[in-house]
């Protein structure tokens, strides 16, 4: 049996984050939108599953904090082995009148009740069942990671389950090699995770989106499981989104060519204004970091390429598939396997 731990959670207060994202969805979806009818005000039709059904499955290398029980519930130190858990959540209010559509209310994690595997988050009726899986990049805590999870799920339409894999990312702007190395840590227990939501009868397709540090700790789990399983693993995975993939494009490379046909599922979100990346591709020497690669040099490798650099209007350019409207349905489409052309 699992352990529930609930918390009263009092209404968070607006990060930098969510106001971009609250602003850049508000212009993308007037732009999109136009004079919509003010009967939208209702529950959305096309709302996703994590809307309808706020629970997302979870995944964590990082050690809990009094066993899980409140918040942070999982620290920044390393755990010993990966802790598999659901995590309830609170969606925040629905209709064009809402809080939430005035950047006032956000997403909220209410309880975390865990379990011993991953076989034990999925039930066994109903059929197979998509998963997206999300893994997170540079300075993140457990709880904004689980939160981002949650808006890119909520922000696609996703329907099937989401999980949030979260590695032991120190949270601080300064400790970027203690992050860099905990994610490489961290990838045997990420391939751990894939090859049990595989090996699941409960599973069907099992979608990637990974951000930052979080592309080459999904590079090397990726690789892993492909070198350990060959073309069973291509057939079950989707789409393998990639943004700002702050990674070493000749380690990059290298990789792409190990990993067979799953390398023609990457579809990788870049920017060559991303100061991020910039910064990340300082203190590496001066190696282009992929996220901030030319096209033409990683379209040669075979893969989709997606160019945000004119969709972002802010100063570090480092989350616009939070962010951007755009960009999130260029991750809609690679799910979906629809041509990704003229995103």
């Amino acid at each position: 049996m699992g352990r529930t731990v609930k918390t009263e959670t009092p209404a968070a207060p607006v990060s930098r984050r969510t106001m971009l994202i609250v602003l850049g969805s508000a212009a993308s979806s007037f732009v999109l939108e136009g004079c919509a009818s003010l009967a939208d005000s209702g529950a959305r039709l096309d709302a996703g599953e994590v809307t309808t059904n706020p629970t997302l499955l979870v995944a964590t290398t990082r050690k809990a904090v009094n066993g899980a029980r409140a918040k942070p519930w999982f620290g920044t130190e390393r755990a010993a082995r990966v802790s598999i858990a659901r995590a309830k959540l609170i969606a925040p209010g629905d209709g064009r009148f809402s809080m939430a559509s005035i950047g006032l209310d956000d997403w909220r994690l209410d309880a975390i009740e865990t379990v011993p595997k991953v076989g034990d988050l999925l039930g066994h009726a109903g059929g197979r069942r998509d998963v997206l899986v999300y893994v997170h990049g540079f300075n993140q805590t457990f709880e904004t990671a689980a939160l981002d999870a949650a808006r890119l799920s909520d922000g696609i339409r996703f329907h099937g389950e989401t999980m949030v894999f979260s590695w032991p990312s120190k949270a601080k702007l300064f400790d970027y090699g203690y992050d860099r190395e905990s994610a490489m840590w961290s990838r045997d227990a990420l391939e751990e995770v894939l090859s049990g939501l595989i090996a699941s009868p409960a599973v069907g397709r099992i979608h990637i989106v990974a951000h930052s540090i979080g592309t080459m700790l999904t590079m090397e789990g990726i690789r892993q499981i492909y070198d350990r399983h060959g073309g069973v693993v291509a057939e079950r995975i989707g789409a393998l989104v990639f943004a700002s993939p702050d990674i070493d494009i000749n380690v990059f490379s290298s990789s792409v060519e190990r990993i067979g046909p799953m390398a023609s599922k990457i579809a990788v979100i870049t920017a060559t204004n991303d100061r991020a990346l910039a910064v990340s591709g300082w203190l590496a020497g001066g190696i282009t970091r992929v996220g901030a690669a030319e096209q033409a040099e990683l379209k040669r490798l075979g893969l989709h390429v997606i160019d945000a650099s004119k969709e972002g209007w802010g100063i570090i350019n480092h989350d616009l598939f939070l962010s951007n409207a755009q960009i999130r349905q260029v991750i809609r489409r690679a799910i979906d396997r629809q041509p990704l052309d003229g995103a």
